[in-house]
């Protein structure tokens, strides 16, 4: 392809030679899933995120004729734009106060003030893991797994089903929860707001706690029965779960505030969330005593850096798919092969899913190829619909993906083989998927 590329130029320069081969010749279907090859061959090669999206950015333009400067001002572009940044301020606070809450005692304070409050074992058992899905946790799974086990070890439960259990329960709150980065990604890059998005989604929580019971049978929670401690009150549980409830309620309650006093501020919304984690952060320091040196750790951590660069790289990414028309040319070749589009919508999040194991990883290699043909196609007016089945699609791939982080901690903290995990995955990860197609038909249908 490069060579075809340097023909081409020769060519326009009158260099021609017998025969030439142009790389607008190759269909941008084509050219797209050779840059999407390359993003995902760089994720299996574990070379960073933010510098896989450069690397999918520079090679869309390139592919697509954009020269040298119109490369550079797209990506100023992108990262100029207000959403931009405050996606990556909002996405590095939330992961600032995660570290801060761990870092403080805080995650640890609240699974223990939980116990003795609830005597349904079945209950017991998920609720632990539940409690750490609340916080984006690289490898939150982990930090549930003692719990799980202590009760688990007092049933029949096998290693296999304990594994499941710590991990299923922990993604439950994946699909809309706000404080995860691929919740808030996928809604700036579709420009629709958060909360219509939490309102769409939150029944698949409902969904996936049901479905993840039945592999629970209570036969095999005869011996896991807790007591209920009537000297344990709820004040100290719910005291532990103020930093978390000040960013969605403050922030909710404050970016509503900001969006009727300031009608034309585009970014109400996320200033208000952004107030409301400064606010909830500061809590938490202050209420830890937590020292200078700790602060300083949290706030220069490489993880911490690494995201917000992946953040501004993935919005370049977008910004270059789209200032290269790769995206309106893509829809004119699907529309032309009849592909159903709820069929892309459907395989190309799974797949990445599957393959990278990170939910922010599909949102961000598959959205901004998907957003945009959604519109180009006139399906724009149900994009709502379209991001549910999306993030449905997509995180059912990262479930069962066999590099997920979590999957492989909680496997082995359980030693438990990944095989007999499986077993207990794919029929409740199936009924997420069916669910999210047919909500996808319902909805689509209630927007026309």
């Amino acid at each position: 392809l490069f060579f075809s590329f340097v023909a081409d130029r020769a060519g326009d320069s009158g260099e021609m030679g017998e025969m030439t081969f142009s790389i607008d010749n190759i269909p941008a279907i084509v050219r797209v899933l050779v840059v999407f090859v390359c993003l995902i061959a760089a994720i299996k090669k574990n070379v960073s995120l933010g510098n896989t999206f450069i690397l999918g950015a520079a090679l869309t333009g390139l592919f697509f004729g954009l020269g040298p400067g119109e490369m550079f001002l797209s990506a100023v572009g992108s990262v100029r734009m207000p959403k931009t940044l405050s996606l990556a301020v909002i996405v590095t606070l939330i992961l600032v106060l995660s570290s801060s809450m761990e870092a403080g005692g805080n995650m640890e304070r609240l699974v223990e003030n939980f116990r003795g409050l609830v005597a349904n074992p079945r209950l017991n058992l998920v609720t632990f893991p539940a409690l750490i899905g609340l916080l984006p946790m690289p490898g939150g799974a982990i930090f549930s797994a003692p719990m799980v086990k202590e009760l688990g070890s007092r049933s029949g439960l096998r290693p296999d089903q304990l594994s499941f259990i710590n991990y299923w329960y922990r993604h439950i709150w994946e699909y809309w929860w706000p404080l995860y980065p691929g919740v808030l990604l996928a809604v700036t890059l579709a420009d629709i707001d958060l909360w219509l998005l939490v309102l769409i989604m939150w029944p698949l929580t409902v969904v996936a706690f049901s479905v993840g019971s039945l592999s629970i049978r209570g036969s095999d929670l005869k011996g896991a029965a807790a007591t209920r401690d009537t000297s344990r009150a709820a004040g100290p549980f719910i005291k532990e779960l103020v930093p978390i409830l000040m960013v969605i309620l403050v922030g909710l309650g404050l970016g509503m505030i900001l969006s009727v006093l300031f009608p034309g501020l585009d970014t109400a919304k996320e200033t208000g969330l952004i107030c409301a984690l400064v606010m909830s952060i500061v809590y938490v320091w202050v209420r830890g005593s937590m020292k200078y040196e700790a602060i300083k750790k949290i706030l220069l951590s490489p993880h911490i850096l690494n995201i917000f660069y992946m953040v501004i790289a993935i919005l370049i990414f977008k910004g270059m798919l789209e200032d290269s028309r790769a995206v309106s040319a893509i829809s004119a070749e699907f529309t032309a092969l009849s592909v159903p589009l709820v069929l892309i919508v459907v395989v190309l999040p799974f797949i990445v899913g599957g393959i990278s194991g990170i939910t922010i990883a599909f949102v961000g290699t598959a959205f901004p190829i998907l957003i945009p043909l959604i519109q180009t196609m006139g399906e724009g007016a149900f994009m709502p619909a379209y991001i549910a089945l999306a993030l449905v699609s997509g995180f059912v791939g990262v479930l069962l993906s066999p590099v997920h982080l979590c999957l492989l901690l909680s496997n082995q903290y359980f030693g438990a083989v990944l095989g007999r995990v499986y077993r207990h995955l794919f029929f409740p990860c199936g009924v997420l998927l069916v669910t999210g197609l047919v909500y996808f038909f319902l909805l689509h249908r209630l927007a026309g």
